[in-house]
């Protein structure tokens, strides 16, 4: 794996004769690190920002929509530099989704003190081929492109790479590192679901019935229930709000049915993005007015996001969910005679005229790859997070592997909220996989100081039942 190379960049790093400064200022030796990335045929600049210590580039790069066929068409795909120096190992992270176009640092950046390179999920505008064929949404396709600018890159950035990325974006980590499994010199996968069997769904119930206090379950269970039962009086809440607004309801049908996937979406996203301090925030469902009701609902699951405008940037991951990933579906007792839709599957959130049919050996394929194959990956998830139920569990003869879960965390678990001992194990783990050296490794500590511009990267919050 390009051992001989990464040698001498290890001993370039050592001796101090690398080609750049560590605010990445080119030498005479070395042209100009914007020059080398848009010499790569393919590669445009969109924007330069500016960030202390760092190079940032924003760049457009030719994918073709078919990597079986690439004479069936390219577009643009959107990724993102964060330069450093061409010495330093380099972090390949996305988020599965969106791509941001500001500076920021993933953890395992900070921790190699590293540069990043971040990729927009294709089919997330604007990297969505025009006309869009759907069919071309693929776990392989996506771990396709992944592939081809770790290629283009790599003559660059020469140094050890390291995969990443959180929720969604783990997954995609993951699914690269079994696509091609010798491109990368780790892997940290934070909070990645693994729904290996789409139609069982029991670890999720188990799950909520015992996730936290039983005071704060009931007391969220019955929020759910009462907000069912004020139907007719929170759906006229929700139609002035959607007329105010300018929202519909095309894709799920009606206003009842985002009604309802909002209400059953509440004790999941409480527990996705919220901790056991915030049970104390819980209204008293019994007591509570309807405007409380509806306000807290709206906190916590969000009236906005199954309308159609809510909906319409996620439409490549329900897609998704509905022909590979899978999706939960879990049952709620307690809302029995209540419920017109129960949890509603991927379809109801993909406008019609897209066409959906659901791969069952998909994810098997890559839980299988995991358990037998999984070298140098870290998966780390949260305690309290509800994507953590179905996660990835590496065989008992894997390599290297390591399963850590975060006490308390939800969705936004990650090394440093991990017990002592693991995250020093995991730390030196991932210092190692850069390829640093062995006394960076024994400190087991995060080589760049924390950056409260670039580090601070609460986890996104978004309502809809996704990763």
């Amino acid at each position: 794996m390009r051992t001989a190379l990464r040698w001498l960049v290890a001993l370039a790093m050592l001796i101090g004769i690398s080609g750049t400064t560590a605010t990445g200022a080119a030498t005479a030796a070395e042209p100009d690190i914007k020059e080398r990335l848009l010499a790569i045929p393919g590669m445009s600049l969109v924007e330069e920002k500016p960030y202390t210590g760092y190079r940032y580039f924003v760049l457009n790069y030719t994918q073709p929509v078919d990597h079986r066929n690439p004479r069936k068409g390219t577009f643009q795909q959107r990724l993102t530099v964060l330069h450093k120096d061409t010495a330093r190992p380099t972090v390949f992270q996305t988020s599965g989704y969106n791509v941001s176009t500001n500076p920021g640092r993933s953890e395992p950046t900070r921790i190699v003190d590293g540069n990043q390179v971040s990729m927009e999920y294709r089919f997330f505008t604007p990297s969505r081929p025009a006309p869009a064929d759907w069919s071309k949404l693929t776990i392989w396709q996506a771990a396709s492109d992944q592939h081809r600018i770790f290629q283009a890159l790599n003559g660059i950035y020469a140094g050890n790479w390291l995969a990443t990325g959180g929720s969604k974006g783990g997954m995609t980590a993951t699914y690269y590192e079994r696509f091609y499994p010798r491109d990368m010199d780790g892997v940290v996968a934070y909070v990645a679901p693994n729904d290996v069997v789409n139609d069982e769904d029991s670890a999720y119930d188990r799950f909520f019935r015992n996730v936290g206090t039983e005071e704060c379950r009931t007391a969220l269970e019955n929020v759910e229930r009462e907000a069912l039962k004020r139907r007719t009086a929170l759906s006229a809440k929700y139609q002035a709000y959607a007329d105010a607004e300018g929202y519909t309801f095309t894709t799920t049908g009606s206003l009842d049915k985002s009604f309802e996937a909002t209400v059953l979406d509440l004790a999941w996203g409480f527990w996705q993005y919220s901790t056991a301090a915030d049970c104390a925030d819980v209204p008293v469902a019994a007591t509570a007015s309807d405007q409380e009701l509806y306000d807290y609902v709206d906190a916590i699951a969000g009236w906005s996001f199954y309308t159609d405008q809510g909906l319409a940037p996620y439409t490549p991951y329900y897609y998704q969910a509905g022909t590979q990933l899978g999706a939960p579906t879990i049952r709620q007792p307690h809302l029995s005679g209540l419920t017109r839709y129960g949890y509603q599957p991927p379809r109801t959130f993909v406008p019609r005229e897209i066409p959906m049919r659901f791969d069952r050996g998909a994810m098997r394929d890559v839980d299988r790859w995991v358990q037998r194959n999984a070298t140098r990956m870290l998966f780390v998830y949260g305690e309290n997070d509800p994507w953590g139920a179905e996660r990835f569990r590496p065989g008992r003869h894997t390599d290297d592997a390591y399963v850590f879960t975060a006490p308390g965390a939800n969705h936004g678990a990650n090394v440093a909220g991990l017990v002592p001992a693991e995250r020093e194990k995991a730390t030196a783990e991932i210092l190692q996989w850069a390829g640093l050296p062995a006394a960076a490794v024994a400190e087991a500590a995060p080589l760049a100081r924390y950056d409260a511009a670039l580090d601070r990267q609460p986890v996104e919050r978004e309502m809809t039942l996704r990763p």
